[in-house]
């Protein structure tokens, strides 16, 4: 099997010219946002702190999901070539995985910040010190890498002599493991088991550690400590709600709503999409401190 056809979210001549413009200006929107974080946090001396040392790596993360999946699904729309190689499709399959855990991992980290910063700040500067910072991000550019290489490998083995079309408007694991024609079952099961744990323990860990600054927080004595404790870990909260919300989503649909293919793929937009053109939003509106590092890179910009 030499290449795939990515079929896309519909073969209505008439809507193709408004599905590139609208995923080109998700995508220039992404990119854009999440510079924009980038270059503010690393700008401003005054937030070179862990929290935006993992949201700038984060936001790096958003620009390569994003980069992984965009660009060549506006080519297939603009072009009405839909064709991917094998060698493509499973390297974009590798990637989607690496940089979807990534977040998921990224996110882990982050909540483990918020839960030192709020339930030890006495001890935050000593326990968050810039070595265990990249630690843990090089730790979760591991588990993400080998956690996708695991899926990669195994999908190596299957034969595809049938069925090329892929329903989807890019190469989901899940959609790729349906054309083999060899016994995809073990595949099968490491999807649901192997990401169930990857990203089932991910989930878990933040909700433990909102469980503790949670408890830590309701213990203060001031009205405005506690306000203050809870908007430090808002955005954060709202980009976690937006990221397995979503991924939720394309789990029950592919679960559930497996007779209607072009159903399932309305979660996996929102899954593959959403999340990282609104990342760099969420953080931008609802925290002062980058509000402010955003304002004096626009000034420097603008002159």
């Amino acid at each position: 099997m030499s290449a795939f056809l990515l079929l896309g979210l519909t073969d209505d001549p008439q809507l193709q010219p408004l599905l590139f413009s609208l995923f080109l200006s998700i995508y220039l929107i992404t990119v854009l946002g999440n510079l924009l974080i980038i270059l503010a946090v690393t700008s401003d001396p005054h937030i070179h702190t862990p929290m935006y040392f993992f949201l700038s790596n984060l936001s790096f993360n958003d620009i390569c999901l994003s980069s992984t999946i965009a660009p060549k699904m506006l080519v297939n729309i603009h072009t009405q070539d839909h064709s991917i190689t094998h060698t493509g499709c499973l390297a974009q399959t590798c990637l989607t995985l690496t940089f979807c855990g990534l977040e998921s991992c990224l996110l882990l980290v982050m909540a483990y910040d918020r839960y030192v910063a709020i339930c030890h700040p006495l001890r935050y500067r000593a326990i968050m010190h810039p070595r265990l910072c990249v630690l843990l991000v090089l730790c979760s550019v591991l588990m993400s890498s080998g956690h996708a290489l695991l899926h990669s490998l195994m999908v190596l083995r299957l034969s595809f002599c049938r069925h090329v079309d892929i329903p989807h408007f890019f190469c989901e694991l899940a959609q790729v493991l349906q054309l083999a024609c060899s016994d995809a079952l073990l595949n099968n099961l490491l999807v649901y088991v192997v990401g169930v744990q990857f990203f089932g323990l991910s989930l878990l860990g933040i909700v433990f550690s909102y469980i503790q600054i949670v408890s830590s927080i309701v213990k203060l004595s001031s009205a405005g400590g506690r306000w203050k404790a809870f908007s430090t870990c808002g955005s954060h909260l709202s980009v976690v709600s937006l990221f397995y919300g979503t991924g939720f989503g394309v789990y029950l649909s592919s679960a559930v709503i497996e007779a209607s293919v072009k159903a399932s793929m309305v979660p996996s937009v929102l899954y593959a999409v959403v999340p990282p053109m609104m990342n760099p939003l969420i953080y931008s509106l609802r925290n002062g401190e980058m509000k402010a590092a955003l304002r004096a890179l626009i000034r420097v910009l603008s002159f």
